[in-house]
């Protein structure tokens, strides 16, 4: 075949490419839906990463404010209900005995279908369950208490952070799953632990491929490792919780835990116990992470702010004679206490990404913005938490914002827990461990950090979820006893 010949292919070939690419990008320019939106011009014509504002790639726009919050996550008369997006199919139950996945109170998109899970597992979270389950909360909390004295009598100090984190873990698989993983009873994570929380990665992954579906071949090559990595806990992670969910069911209990009435209530042709496993290790893994994340976060945003710290002390100490005293009632009404874990989840929110959302057919006005169906939607948690627009001095830690009268800060664009139907079913639960481990942290210890000058928002990562910097402090008991 002659040159020329192949020249003359090649040439209509690539013209014909540069036209269609040309067009591509004046459409979504000019004549998109999404055209009027301001946002960075790089982010309507190509998915590749840029710092969000609003338009943040073709088909997806971000929102920073409370009315966005309102739009998207609420039911409202007369609007429309907006769909999980795709990003919540990496976190189904693979249940790969049966090749099928299992869709959980967390990963379901359809409405209709969640509001049923939901239903069943209602009771489970109620204010009344909460207080049954007060008692298997406070074992693992005065275990950590313990804990904190031991290590933190060390010379160098120890890293509180991996130590919240076998807290709440150690918590929720005692409601979840009958029994506490023994998490606080080693300096190393537990090794179901590790596999939990590296299972999360496949969503992360599965949301690449979603955005990148034209380059989905090179990106499984070039993440290879990670989505073996990835697979394999995931493997490790639904096994161990099938096998522990199947000894709870079976074993003869009268302890108030999670599983309690589900296994009570349920009709088992309806919820299986793969189906139990599958929503037991998404609740256990969302309830445990988060909240040592947002525990973390507030003890050092504390540290590092020596009036709110001794503010927040003589609230507790002047209200609690003995340890004993120390509970979820007793310490709800406390408004200073209250105030620092408000500032501290709206300082570092404890979820790492944004909850995406799908506009649904015919379209819906966002925060004033009417935006066609098929689009993706979500609020920026970080960014709207973190938005001068919506706090003054948003970068600084003052728990006093949301105690003060004449405070003009817009507090509900702060939304830890999400809101509306799909908000954080076990956001009790999370109160209560906060409100009654701080309260205890702080009522028996005086704590230091090791390491004055870290820059938390510097040193924080997003790993799937937070990886949170070393939170080296040491820790002096102030004279009192543990009972």
């Amino acid at each position: 075949m002659s040159t020329e010949y192949i020249q003359a292919g090649i040439l209509p070939f690539s013209l014909l490419l540069i036209g269609l690419w040309t067009s591509r990008i004046v459409y979504n320019l000019y004549f998109h839906p999404l055209s009027k939106i301001p946002g960075p011009w790089i982010a309507a014509i190509t998915d590749v990463p840029y710092c969000p504002i609003i338009r943040i790639a073709p088909n997806e726009v971000a929102f920073n404010t409370a009315q966005a919050w309102r739009d998207i996550h609420t039911h409202r008369s007369g609007r429309q209900v907006f769909w999980k997006g795709k990003f919540y199919d990496g976190a189904c139950f693979t249940a790969q005995e049966f090749n099928r996945g299992l869709s959980t109170i967390v990963s379901e998109r359809r409405p209709e279908v969640h509001k049923q899970m939901r239903s069943s597992w209602a009771s489970a979270f109620s204010e009344r369950a909460i207080v049954e389950q007060e008692g298997l909360i406070a074992t693992s909390a005065d275990k950590f208490i313990r804990q904190v004295g031991i290590r933190g009598s060390r010379e160098g100090g120890f890293d509180l952070a991996p130590l919240f984190e076998a807290m709440t873990f150690d918590v929720m698989g005692d409601l979840a799953f009958g029994k506490a993983f023994g998490a606080l009873d080693m300096e190393t994570r537990h090794p179901w632990v590790a596999a939990a929380i590296g299972s999360l990665m496949m969503a992360v992954l599965v949301d690449v491929l979603n955005h990148y579906p034209t380059l989905a071949r090179g990106v499984v090559l070039l993440l290879n490792g990670k989505f073996k990595k990835a697979l394999s806990d995931m493997r490790t992670n639904e096994k161990f919780v099938y096998e522990t969910v199947k000894k709870r069911i079976e074993t003869k209990t009268d302890r108030k835990d999670f599983l309690t009435r589900i296994v009570q209530e349920r009709d088992p042709n309806v919820i299986s116990d793969r189906q139990i496993s599958a929503h037991s290790s998404d609740i256990v893994i969302a309830g445990s992470d988060t909240t040592a994340a947002g525990l973390s976060a507030i003890v050092y945003f504390l540290l590092s702010n020596p009036a709110s710290l001794a503010k927040l002390k003589a609230e507790i100490r002047d209200t609690f004679e003995d340890y004993s005293q120390i509970t979820y009632s007793s310490t709800i009404s406390m408004k200073y206490l209250r105030a620092v874990i408000q500032e501290g989840l709206r300082i570092s929110p404890p979820v790492s990404f944004p909850l995406p959302r799908d506009v649904p057919s015919g379209g819906e006005t966002v925060d004033g913005h009417f935006l066609p169906g098929g689009v993706h939607v979500a609020v920026n948690t970080f960014a709207t938490a973190l938005s001068s627009a919506n706090f003054h001095d948003p970068w600084s830690f003052k728990p006093e914002r949301w105690i003060d009268p004449n405070n003009n800060d817009v507090l509900d664009s702060s939304q830890p827990f999400s809101l509306g139907p799909r908000v954080c079913i076990g956001r009790n639960v999370a109160w209560l461990e906060l409100h009654v481990t701080l309260a205890k942290l702080f009522w028996v210890y005086d704590l230091e950090l090791v390491d004055p000058t870290l820059d938390w928002h510097k040193e924080i990562r997003m790993v799937s979820l937070w990886k949170v910097p070393k939170l080296m402090i040491r820790a002096r008991n102030r004279g009192v006893n543990i009972a």
